[in-house]
């Protein structure tokens, strides 16, 4: 106890001297007045914009907000986002923001790691509707492109003809030409194609003077910028030894290809100038031939070092690609998307993938044994086109996302991700490189494009709190490349994360003679301000040391100790228990807005109906560092985040589709726990949110509640009372729920030893195996006839079935509302019910795909540190699963063979949840050993739970349908069986297309012998 007297009247509220006060408020006011004067500012442009273009124009926080980065460390946030519909609005706009003086920058996919697509003025998205291919021309091998065409849609128009275009970056699903062309990008197959600017001819375009005009080659194109020729030929010796000395000399202007020897390509001088020069309206490319029969040799080294040196001995056999890849990148693959996802690769630490191609598949196999032969490898592998030569690829596809952590699990920044070298000289490069790495004592995972001397990895540079270690290691790397005449970027541009290093690759004199070249074109630089001329500080404006921690740790008193023990929601043990860490995963790689259902993938579904960047899982991912800055967005009840995870589906899609393992269904749940904890929340939360304590209150009059319901005004009128949209239709609740059933004459038993009641049945079969039937609330209170036919599989396969006395939910309708208490109580209840069987070794078959990934996931989550988690995490299977699997299947004396299933033909849908947690490839493959003909859509079905049933939803809802579900029903052939284990997904088929649907075990149990 103190002994300091009472407070008093008079002594009770010391008050800070009125000067102080004064101060503070003149502060206060100060910041608002400048806050309004800024909005003020911005709406005076965003007006401008509206009165001289038709596209959209927007100033909302959430929309600035999603383009204030890109796929680098940086974050500037604009001030006008606008959406051009016209090559002319873009010329108008140009033009405004030159009158008013406002930056303006030009942005495609906004996947660049350098941060070259964001700025402070007006940010032109010309992804949404500039998107056009408005030629193919065969006969001169040619395409002219809008500059939002997607890169792959151009591959996609130019096959039929035999055709391609050559470069292909990574990203190219998402990537746009006029990306390309501002950064000159390259791919695999540029030792084969050349980069972007060698298959470039021309460029419709207008400059900072509001000049447009066409470029392209010839001494004529240069009189279209007055001082032009005079600048080239003051400097021709300069620009013959500082520009264009190797491949990958991407860094800086392109200059050399002003030279009279290289055809005066102002075109190509301008390509790679990152949007500081012109902004491109169209563009006419170069196409190539598509290689015949492609064919990949896989080179076993024992470090990347190693496989660099190897290099130089393969390039004289003229191969398409030459890529490296680190065996750690591998493993990362392997645990992110299990051992299957990769192919057997021959022993080493690194590899090289060197694709060949042939006339015949004699001669690609012919030059594929040319390619080891000439190899220093004694660990080879040739893949013809197919599977496996797919899966390799995809793994470097996605090395820039799954780069973003390093082996020991830290998350890894761009910033020194594209260094190149000449190739004879990368090997000693790497090993250099990998000395000053230790030396700083951060790591990366090496990968790149080998074949020109490019070197991608993304490095763990601590950035949580400073930039400086950023600083010192790009300058000594700067300096490292420099010994070798390498560049600081071998494709992805300078941007804001190299511009200022190039003194160190360039002379004073060359550094002058940029500027001036971009002063001939943009004197008052307002084109993306702040890049290669003039640039902003590499430890300016990144986006990560603003951000402060939200720790998932309960929250200390004064003394330090825990108000409670555990979690306060999620764990995010992953990300150092930090939900700041978490959303930070989101490098900005993009993939989430490509349409990847053709390989299978399911994310983003929101997006792929909108087309709309908002819905897209890196704006959303934007949105939430927004708010855990608290500079932009005023943290996680923000309307901001509101309206930016409205329309996500919690389809968990991203957590595996994403190369950084982005869980924006996770995020939402924790951030809806942390903005309605101790407060009312919206009805749908109480509703939907508590769907099975409401479907167990209606287990004794089921009868009279369908009754009731089945009455379409009293229906609407609690669909609409309930926050439920009321075009739909309500559930109709099972008359016997299967634990009904199940207690009345279903046959099951206990297990000995285990503390568990016998349950009153048919005695124990001994030497069968033991599975618990875990049947969760949606299987036993509307569709009991699931549980029904699983038990008669299991018992048909020869197992001796258990279903626990006690009910369990595994809180999956608290975990998408966000109720994470809720949730978190009744998977306790689980864990001690559930706990005991998976401890000791009794698998567990769960029926509804999303409750089943609850276990196999969110659980581990909740409860991190108790080990029943993890035994039932890992004791939980599903049904095919179950019958797969060497460990827990059938005894091979059961007899048990799989039911005939020839005479199926059936559109399948793989539940969201189970493709992004379980994966379908058990289903999959028990289905076409079986003898099924099936077609297995990819992408959510649109209904998700309670998303679909949410008012405003219905829209996005049905047209998420439309993308792969509807269409896919519509087409069917007559018999079709409609196969979905997700009671989502067949409410949905049912709800839009008056389909029935059928699971699994009820299309197995229909035909037992």
């Amino acid at each position: 106890m103190s002994d300091a007297p009472a407070p008093t009247a008079l002594t009770a509220a010391p008050t800070p001297p009125p000067a102080q006060e004064s101060a503070e408020q003149r502060v206060h006011d100060a910041e608002v007045e400048a806050e309004r004067a800024a909005a003020q500012a911005r709406e005076a442009v965003a007006e401008a914009l509206r009165s001289v273009m038709s596209g959209t124009v927007e100033t909302g926080t959430r929309r600035r907000a999603e383009y204030s980065t890109d796929a680098s460390n940086y974050r500037v946030v604009p001030d006008v986002v606008a959406f051009p519909t016209t090559v002319e609005d873009v010329v108008a706009a140009a033009a405004m923001a030159r009158e008013v003086g406002v930056p303006l920058t030009l942005r495609g996919g906004g996947t660049s790691t350098a941060g070259n697509s964001i700025g402070s003025g007006v940010v032109l998205d010309v992804s949404r509707h500039l998107h056009e291919i408005l030629e193919v021309d065969p006969g001169t091998s040619t395409a002219r492109v809008q500059p939002g065409v997607v890169m792959s849609s151009l591959q996609k128009a130019a096959a039929p003809h035999g055709l391609r275009f050559g470069p292909d970056p990574s990203t190219q699903n998402r990537a746009t030409l006029g990306g390309m062309i501002g950064n000159n990008a390259c791919g695999p197959h540029a030792v084969a194609y050349g980069r972007t600017v060698e298959n470039v001819v021309a460029l419709d375009v207008v400059d900072g003077r509001g000049r447009r005009f066409t470029a392209g080659a010839g001494d004529k194109t240069f009189a279209q910028v007055p001082g032009l020729a005079e600048l080239v030929a003051e400097n021709l010796a300069l620009i013959r030894t500082e520009f264009g000395r190797f491949g990958r000399q991407v860094s800086g202007y392109s200059l050399e290809h002003l030279l009279p020897e290289n055809g005066s390509d102002l075109a190509k001088a301008l390509v790679g100038t990152e949007g500081t020069v012109v902004t491109i309206l169209e563009a006419t490319v170069r196409l190539v031939p598509v290689p015949k029969q492609p064919t990949l040799v896989v080179l076993g080294y024992d470090d990347m070092p190693s496989a660099a040196d190897d290099v130089v001995a393969l390039l004289p056999l003229e191969p398409l690609a030459i890529e490296g890849l680190d065996a750690r990148l591998v493993d990362v693959v392997r645990r992110h998307k299990g051992a299957a996802s990769v192919p057997e690769l021959p022993a080493g630490a690194g590899w090289l993938m060197v694709e060949v191609a042939g006339d015949t598949p004699e001669a690609a196999q012919a030059n594929a044994e040319k390619i080891v032969a000439a190899s220093a490898s004694t660990a080879t592998m040739i893949l013809p086109a197919g599977p496996d030569a797919t899966k390799m690829w995809q793994i470097r596809a996605d090395g820039a996302g799954l780069g973003g952590r390093t082996p020991a699990g830290e998350q890894a920044w761009p910033g020194w991700e594209d260094s190149a070298v000449p190739p004879e000289k990368l090997g000693a490069y790497l090993r250099d490189l990998e000395a000053l790495m230790a030396r700083y004592g951060v790591d990366g995972l090496v990968f790149g494009h080998f074949g020109d001397g490019c070197v991608h990895m993304r490095i763990d540079v601590p950035l949580n709190e400073t930039g400086s270690v950023l600083r010192t290691f790009l300058t000594d790397a700067a300096m490292l490349v420099g010994t070798y005449g390498g560049s600081l970027s071998g494709e992805h541009g300078d941007g804001r994360a190299r511009s200022e290093l190039l003194p160190l690759m360039y002379s004073a004199e060359a550094i002058e003679l940029m500027e001036k070249f971009k002063a001939l074109f943009d004197p008052k630089e307002l084109l993306n301000p702040g890049v290669v001329v003039h640039p902003a500080g590499i430890d300016e404006d990144l986006r990560r040391p603003l951000a402060l921690p939200l720790l998932a740790k309960a929250p200390a008193d004064a003394k330090g100790m825990q108000k409670k023990s555990g979690y306060v929601g999620f764990s995010f043990a992953h990300d150092h228990h930090d939900m700041t860490t978490a959303v930070h995963r989101c490098v900005g790689v993009g993939k989430c807005r490509s349409d990847t259902s053709a390989s299978g993938g399911f994310m983003c579904p929101s997006y792929q109906a909108t087309k709309d960047e908002k819905d897209v899982t890196r704006a959303r991912a934007r949105v939430l560092q927004e708010a855990v800055n608290g500079t932009l967005v005023g943290g996680l009840s923000a309307p901001e985040v509101r309206d930016s995870l409205d329309l996500c589906l919690s389809c968990k899609a991203c957590s595996s589709d994403c190369p950084a393992g982005v869980d924006i269904a996770q995020y939402k749940s924790e951030s809806l726990y942390r903005t309605y904890k101790g407060k009312l929340r919206p009805v749908d939360h109480y509703t939907l949110g508590w769907l099975p304590r409401w479907a167990r209150l209606v287990t004794g009059m089921p009868r009279l509640a369908n009754k009731v319901l089945s009455y379409r005004p009293i229906a609407k009128a609690v669909l609409w009372g309930g926050g439920m949209d009321t075009r739909r239709n309500m559930l109709e609740f099972a008359e016997v729920p299967f634990r009904t059933w199940w207690k009345r004459g279903g046959a099951s038993n206990g297990v000995p030893g285990l503390g568990l009641d016998q349950v009153p049945g048919r005695p124990p079969v001994a030497g069968r195996p033991k599975v618990v039937l875990w049947t969760d609330s949606f299987s036993d209170s509307f569709d009991p006839e699931v549980p029904q036919a699983a038990l008669s599989v299991l018992r048909a396969a020869g197992y001796d079935v258990v279903v626990p006395d006690q009910e369990v939910c595994c809180g999956l309708t608290w975990i998408s509302t966000g109720q994470l208490d809720g949730a978190r109580s009744r998977l306790s209840t689980l864990l001690t019910v559930l706990g005991p069987y998976a401890v000791n070794g009794i698998p567990i078959v769960g029926l509804e795909p999303s409750c089943t990934a609850v276990l196999r996931s969110d659980l581990l989550d909740l409860f991190p540190d108790d080990p029943r988690a993890q035994a039932v995490a890992g004791a939980t299977h599903t049904l095919a699963q179950l019958l797969a699997s060497p460990e827990h299947g059938p005894a091979p004396e059961t007899g048990w063979q799989m039911p005939d299933l020839s005479d199926v033909t059936a559109v399948v849908q793989p539940h969201c949840h189970q493709h992004a947690v379980m994966g379908f490839r058990a289903e999959e493959k028990l289905l076409t050993e079986a003898g099924a003909t099936i077609t297995t859509l990819a992408g959510c079905c649109g209904l998700a739970g309670n998303f679909g049933m949410q008012k405003g939803h219905y829209e996005t809802s049905v047209a998420v349908a439309e993308n792969s579900l509807l269409p896919a029903l519509r087409d069917a052939p007559e018999g079709s069986v409609y196969l979905a284990d997700g009671f989502s997904c067949r409410t949905q088929a049912d709800d839009l297309a008056g389909v029935q649907g059928v699971s699994l075990a009820q299309l197995l149990a229909d035909r037992l012998a």
